[in-house]
């Protein structure tokens, strides 16, 4: 399961075979799989033209002709989830030639796409020197036949190609000590919850920028980006790692998407939102499953140096409040200030497990965002601020609140004391500022975050100005 970059020798395989004309099927069509409940799951493949195409799983079949090129789909009932596993065939006849496909312990459950760069391929076993806490408890309870695995390889191509190298497989510690952390820990928490099978397909890459994971006609469209600018790598240019590893996935079924990205675009941040916003249309458009669930990791406190990432984390909080169906998931309680990589990986995974159940799946009680920022009064001298996601009230677990900063009409900031006071609201104020005009939260690259809501979800940095 170990993450690899395909070689030139081996895409010019992949290619070949998918120009053949025997009947085959995608990579992410294999033993093992799982398909997502609920929903007319598209199966597509490659046969010769104008063979009659068969597809026969769990009672249902569905007949097509292959096309001119040789290529198919067809689209199944939506399915029951069911760990049973059962047999999945697709039959391929051209005259008194037959050709058969048969994949074995298929099941149905919950499907979700992973994508975005280190911290979201980082995998349970961690980096190099670069520990998870908890892994070591996670992976040996990873033997669970009921969590399906797929392991995208990392390919940038400039056009969009047909397929992927690469297999599911049920979840072992083997196989999930190189799986994403939080991806595997995403599923492992729901699927105790919802007790149906549950597959996440990993599609990541370290190191590259929300431009490479969107095409180019979108992104063309976001007002600023200059598509022209020189990018030395591959994996940097825009719509190479759509091309290679998310286009080839269209249109698997999938219930939505998981995301942890940005660092990468700390030095755009005034382009973020745009560009994000644009990739998740993007892939909602190519997936053909609507407005699917989309949720996502704000990126952590570090220190990045003369970029504040403040603005980048106030772009991600603003694509959750003007995206639908979008959820974000905080992490300033858990940053390292000389390690891009923080080691709370499973708290991670959980945070955004907490979005599926709440938003995804309906749960009713389950608290799944920090404290955000509604609307500010001023009183007596005071800054009053009022949060949405706090219904228990605001918290912090017994601390002193830090971090926060207040400013007059001369927009100069100073620190500021801040207080929980009557119905969950915030009381900032300073001496030195007898007449407030606007307070900043966690406005630094590096701060440990001090503010949660009752259910210890921290809140994101925020700022009530524009300046």
């Amino acid at each position: 399961m170990t993450r690899r970059l395909l070689s030139p020798f081996l895409l010019t395989l992949l290619l070949a075979a998918a120009a053949s004309a025997e009947l085959r099927l995608p990579a992410i069509f294999s033993d093992h799989m799982i398909l997502q409940r609920g929903a007319p799951d598209a199966v597509w493949g490659w046969a010769d033209s104008g063979s009659r195409v068969t597809v026969r799983f769990a009672g249902q079949f569905h007949s097509t002709t292959a096309a001119p090129d040789g290529k198919w789909m067809v689209r199944l009932d939506p399915l029951e989830a069911s760990a049973e596993p059962r047999e999945f065939s697709v039959e391929a006849q051209a005259g008194d030639t037959t050709e058969t496909i048969r994949l074995q312990d298929v099941v149905v459950g919950e499907v979700w796409l992973l994508s975005g760069q280190s911290n979201m391929e980082m995998p349970l076993k961690g980096y190099g020197n670069q520990p998870i806490n908890g892994s070591n408890d996670a992976i040996a309870h990873a033997n669970n036949r009921n969590l399906r695995l797929f392991t995208v390889p990392h390919v940038a191509v400039a056009e969009p190609a047909s397929d992927v190298v690469g297999r599911w497989e049920p979840s072992s510690p083997a196989v999930a000590l190189d799986f994403s952390a939080v991806g595997h820990t995403f599923i492992t928490y729901i699927q105790g919850v919802l007790d149906v099978p549950v597959g996440a397909i990993d599609s990541s890459w370290g190191g590259t920028p929300v431009q490479a994971w969107t095409e180019r006609s979108i992104l063309g469209a976001v007002e600023g980006v200059d598509l022209t600018r020189q990018r030395n790598r591959d994996q940097d240019k825009p719509e190479y790692l759509y091309n290679g590893m998310i286009h080839p996935l269209v249109p698997y079924g999938i219930r939505g998407a998981l995301w942890y990205q940005g660092e990468s675009n700390v030095g755009e941040a005034h382009l973020y939102q745009g560009m994000f916003s644009a990739m998740i249309a993007n892939w909602r458009d190519r997936f053909e499953r609507g407005d699917f669930p989309f949720y996502f990791v704000q990126i952590a406190p570090y220190e990045y140096g003369q970029n504040n990432s403040a603005y980048l984390r106030e772009a991600q909080l603003k694509t959750m409040l003007n995206v639908p169906n979008t959820g974000m998931a905080s992490t300033m309680d858990i940053g390292l200030e000389r390690n891009i990589h923080p080691p709370e990986k499973i708290v991670v995974g959980k945070r955004l497990a907490y979005w599926a159940l709440a938003k995804a799946y309906g749960m009713q009680g389950v608290r799944y965002s920090g404290p955000v920022y509604r609307e500010m009064s001023v009183e007596e001298g005071a800054a009053v601020l009022q949060f949405d996601h706090a219904p228990d009230g605001l918290s912090a677990f017994g601390a002193e609140l830090t971090g926060f900063a207040i400013a007059g009409d001369d927009k100069v900031f100073h620190a500021a004391k801040a207080e929980i006071v009557r119905g969950g609201n915030l009381r900032v104020s300073s001496d030195a500022v007898p007449n407030p005009v606007a307070v900043r939260y966690a406005w630094q690259n590096w701060i440990v975050g001090s503010l949660f809501n009752n259910a210890g979800l921290p809140a994101s940095s925020f700022r009530t100005d524009k300046w």
